[in-house]
């Protein structure tokens, strides 16, 4: 029976080496998986899911316009396929998420979506919010923080290596921009003691 899956963590906790493990292992055994990622995440060129362990795969993009229901309709007319892996999935739309929905409900495939439950912030990201209230299985992969407890927030950093307490949701970046950290550690890099 087709699921919605929804992997979610703070950074570095292989939510991408998740993914491209999934995808080898249907391939593996005679299946075909479509593997989607955001347009807006290009470090790895447009197109590429990739590990920080020098894993890579190609992908169907997506955008804040895309319908990402009658893009894997189409994929499955030309060729069935047993499942979808969504990279970078809190940047999904609610209608996106959705979709999704319909994906496993009504074409039956399984959907393993692997995101950031929220950003630098503390906040959910718009995909990631949807896929809490909507996916049938949550799964939490985790990373840990420098003092060894489990990391569940993000900080951002400028270029002059100074914690950033505001802006912009979404600025892509990686180990350079962002380290994951515990609760604490969060609190203390913010200065913050109330919300």
């Amino acid at each position: 029976m087709a699921q919605l899956y929804f992997y979610y963590s703070a950074m570095n906790a292989g939510k991408s080496t998740t993914l491209l493990q999934s995808a080898f292992n249907y391939r593996e055994r005679g299946m075909r998986p479509m593997i989607m990622t955001a347009a807006i995440d290009d470090r790895a060129g447009v197109g590429k899911v990739a590990s920080r362990i020098g894993l890579q795969a190609d992908a169907f993009v997506f955008d804040g316009t895309s319908n990402v229901y009658d893009l894997i309709s189409s994929q499955h007319q030309e060729e069935p396929l047993h499942c979808v892996l969504v990279d970078e999935s809190q940047f999904l739309s609610k209608e996106q998420v959705w979709q999704l929905t319909e994906v496993v409900d009504r074409l039956k495939i399984p959907v393993l979506c692997y995101g950031l439950r929220s950003d630098f912030l503390g906040e959910l990201f718009v995909g990631s919010q949807y896929l809490l209230a909507w996916a049938d299985k949550l799964v939490e992969l985790k990373t840990v923080c420098h003092c060894g407890r489990k990391a569940n927030h993000v900080l951002r950093y400028d270029h002059n290596g100074d914690v950033v307490a505001s802006g912009d949701q979404v600025q892509i970046g990686g180990n350079e921009r962002y380290v994951s950290v515990c609760r604490k550690h969060y609190k203390e890099a913010l200065n913050q003691d109330s919300v």
